[in-house]
């Protein structure tokens, strides 16, 4: 399957949107410590913040790495083919981003980046660049963005409750 869309890897600049695509960003404090961005690194990493949020997961790799295939299933129904375009492993910073491959409803990228300031506060930060493929991602029009934003937000949710016990702060 090839990528359904033209700038592979532009989440690597959360600025970054291509013109006729719909941006995203969302940074969600999930607590403080290192323990606590190591453990977050390896949910992010290892597909169970995914997982913690309801969402099937069909990888062909146990963690993120360049050009793993992953097919994402909301609802039990709605299939999501992706394939992981970056990754980044750094003292501080920790994730990846994957790119929407043909029969994704969405057209576009989405990262997913784990990062520890310096004053020991973790940060999750959703960061894409999407517009709708599939006739019922169309339909759906602002409603759909909307739900991309509360996806996003509910990585957030999800990725604290699954720290909670490591909080420093």
């Amino acid at each position: 399957m090839s990528f359904t869309y033209k700038d592979v890897g532009g989440t690597r600049d959360p600025g970054f949107c291509p013109p006729g695509f719909h941006r995203l960003q969302v940074r969600t404090r999930i607590g403080e410590g290192h323990a606590l961005f190591r453990r977050a690194a390896d949910a992010v990493a290892g597909w169970e913040l995914h997982r913690a949020m309801g969402m099937g997961v069909d990888a062909a790799a146990e963690r993120a790495a360049p050009d793993v295939d992953v097919t994402v299933t909301l609802a039990g129904v709605i299939k999501a083919p992706c394939r992981v375009v970056w990754t980044v492993e750094e003292y501080r910073r920790s994730g990846w981003a994957y790119g929407t491959l043909d029969g994704h409803p969405e057209c576009g990228e989405e990262s997913f980046v784990v990062e520890r300031t310096g004053d020991g506060t973790v940060w999750l930060t959703v960061t894409a660049f999407s517009r709708p493929a599939k006739w019922y991602a169309k339909a759906g029009g602002a409603a759909t963005r909307g739900l991309q934003h509360a996806y996003a937000r509910r990585a957030g949710v999800a990725l604290r409750r699954l720290c909670a016990h490591l909080d420093a702060g």
